[in-house]
């Protein structure tokens, strides 16, 4: 726990007020960004030095033309992702949202496409913006296993065809220019709509749709707590700010 950064032995002063706020029994919902998973060695999309794309345009990887254009470069660069985030390892702040749904109902929606939630232990995630690991045919849409991730990054892999209509197989993430996953995003308004309490982790708070979730539980008079190591992204309505890591802070404030 710390007030100006990790390392700090001096209490959180806002923790108390946090955990009041979050209660200890009623329905939690977990909303992370890529905040969530930087702890883990898994760059945040807009980190300019160090993010997976620092010296990638995304435009010219991460839309359905780039794709149509040239799906062998843009397969190679997704699988390399995979094993980049196949690499990293759930850190504490994961751990301990697994850990809380011991004692009460936890909705974890993400806007994160690694899998470190499931790997941690939590069950029933809502990707919003799809998974790496969630393949499927570009044409037909059929779930496609394509085995695992090459260990070293190529220019071009051919992605494997579809048995059932003749297409390939494309990364299950959603794409710009694409609409949201209609399931994943019911469910998250249906959790934050009974929840008794929403935690907000590692979110910027500028991609939508996922950033009009918070508000939701703001109009409704549901407590929000945000944990985040900047200024709030978030841009009202929070009734609690721990400017702080998941790592740092999670494992304290979920504690039974």
């Amino acid at each position: 726990m710390t007030t100006d950064g990790v390392g700090s032995d001096r209490p959180h002063p806002d923790m108390s007020k946090a955990r009041l706020a979050l209660g200890d029994g009623g329905p939690l919902v977990v909303l992370t960004g890529a905040g969530m998973s930087a702890e883990s060695g898994v760059p945040t999309f807009r980190d300019a030095q160090t993010g997976l794309w620092a010296r990638h345009d995304p435009a010219a990887l991460a839309t359905p033309q780039a794709w149509d254009r040239d799906r062998d470069s843009v397969w190679a660069w997704y699988r390399w992702r995979e094993h980049l985030v196949g690499s990293a390892e759930p850190n504490a702040g994961h751990l301990a949202i697994a850990r809380a749904a011991r004692d009460r109902s936890v909705a974890v929606v993400t806007q994160n496409v690694d899998d470190l939630h499931e790997r941690a232990g939590s069950t029933g995630v809502h990707h919003l913006h799809g998974s790496l690991f969630a393949h499927r045919c570009d044409g037909c849409g059929t779930p496609m296993e394509v085995g695992p991730a090459p260990t070293a990054p190529v220019e071009r892999l051919v992605p494997p065809g579809c048995p059932g209509c003749g297409g390939r197989a494309r990364p299950g993430v959603v794409w710009f220019g694409e609409m949201l996953p209609r399931q994943p995003w019911d469910a998250a308004v249906a959790a934050i709509s009974a929840a008794s309490a929403v935690l907000v982790v590692g979110t910027s708070g500028l991609v939508h749709p996922a950033a009009s979730l918070p508000g939701i539980a703001v109009d409704l008079g549901i407590p929000v707590v945000e944990v985040n190591p900047g200024p709030s992204g978030l841009a009202h309505g929070v009734t609690v700010h721990l400017r702080d890591t998941a790592a740092a802070v999670l494992p304290a404030l979920l504690a039974a």
